[in-house]
């Protein structure tokens, strides 16, 4: 069996991307999705549901170069299991699921357009290959 998740919506935040102990590349970043909609009262609604990403090896180093807050980005790629873990008061809690980035696209913006080649089409692409 396969899952496979897409995300579309903005960058609340920069990526932050680290290092594990063995050296593989892991970019850390959250994207909002919003839904908007009229009730049974006729009032506007709006929700915005946040998404904690994870895009490892060079897919993780492209889109730390890349992405930045606000950007728009289309995410595909699979939901990960939440790990538990010990509270500070020595509980043990589950984490929100997390989910990796399999797939990264974005526009192009002015501000990367002369780092990216020319062969590089109106929308960007980063594919991962690996998996850690």
């Amino acid at each position: 069996m396969y899952q496979k998740i897409i995300i579309i919506g903005r960058l609340g935040r920069d990526p932050e991307m680290r290092y594990t102990p063995s050296g593989q590349s892991v970019t850390s970043f959250s994207v909002a999705t919003d839904r908007r909609w009229t009730d049974a009262n006729g009032q506007r609604q709006e929700r915005t549901t946040w998404f904690r990403v994870s895009a490892w090896g060079k897919l993780g180093e492209i889109c730390n170069q890349y992405l930045s807050k606000g950007r728009q980005v289309m995410i595909e790629g699979e939901m990960q299991e939440p790990r538990p873990y010990q509270g500070r008061d020595g509980e043990w809690r589950v984490g929100d699921p997390r989910w990796r980035a399999h797939r990264c696209e974005t526009r192009k913006s002015p501000s990367t357009i002369n780092l990216m080649p020319p062969e590089v089409d109106w929308l960007l692409t980063f594919a991962s290959d690996v998996s850690p």
